[in-house]
């Protein structure tokens, strides 16, 4: 549900939690799109940082440039006049990706504990059109959803300590992909070879919260074709 007004939660003496639903749902990620961009467009002195996720949005800020009144009324004022995020006017991004083998160690442990096939569990998993919720973990970690309920799948019991940069892992109704090589506790069912940060590029980040993602399977040779 979207929240009317939007509930403060403070998260210790320098940040400000701005909860403005109470799920994961794409109205209410567009309408913290939405919040964000005011924030970012009408800036307070004083504010540090801001971290947009699936409902909600972070403020950190410094307690000693601005008093935490103000910034309630600020953020208060901010929600309500803020401006369309490009009116849902989104990006559309084609993911390549290599399923199962070396690349997907946990495809078939997919399969078997959906009772279905790798390959249909390719085809379940390339079918929708998802939306990138947050970037988040590590930079450029891209969150998106939702998972056909076919492929509602547990993460690991034990997270593994290197995961291979460019994996795709899917847990309960989330896709992640890793950016950089880094521990994690999804399962595992494909590579893509795209660069998913780049410090050195603007933004560094290939994927935006808001974007569509469709992922589509390539062959060996294909993912050859890309440089790793």
């Amino acid at each position: 549900m979207l929240y009317r007004e939007p509930i403060f939660r403070r998260m210790g003496d320098r940040s400000l939690l701005v909860e403005l639903g109470d799920e994961i749902d794409p109205g209410i990620n567009q309408r913290v799109k939405e919040f964000f961009q005011s924030l970012q467009n009408h800036p307070l002195e004083g504010v540090v940082d801001l971290i947009p996720s699936y409902r909600s949005v972070t403020i950190i800020y410094d307690p000693l440039k601005i008093e935490f009144n103000r910034l309630k009324e600020w953020l208060v004022s901010l929600h309500h006049t803020g401006e369309p995020a490009g009116g849902g006017d989104h990006r559309i991004l084609k993911v390549p990706v290599l399923y199962g083998g070396e690349h997907g160690p946990d495809l078939e442990w997919v399969a078997r504990y959906q009772g279905i096939t790798p390959q249909e569990v390719i085809q379940l998993h390339t079918s929708p059109t998802y939306r990138v919720y947050m970037i988040g973990f590590t930079p450029g970690h891209p969150y998106l959803g939702e998972l056909p309920d076919r492929l509602v799948t547990p993460r690991k019991e034990t997270p593994r300590p290197i995961v291979a940069r460019g994996s795709v892992g899917i847990a309960q109704k989330q896709v992640v992909i890793y950016p950089v090589q880094s521990p994690g506790g999804f399962q595992i069912i494909g590579r893509t070879p795209l660069i998913l940060f780049d410090p050195a590029k603007t933004p560094p980040a290939f994927f935006e919260m808001g974007d569509q993602v469709q992922f589509y399977p390539v062959t060996e040779k294909e993912m050859e074709d890309w440089v790793l």
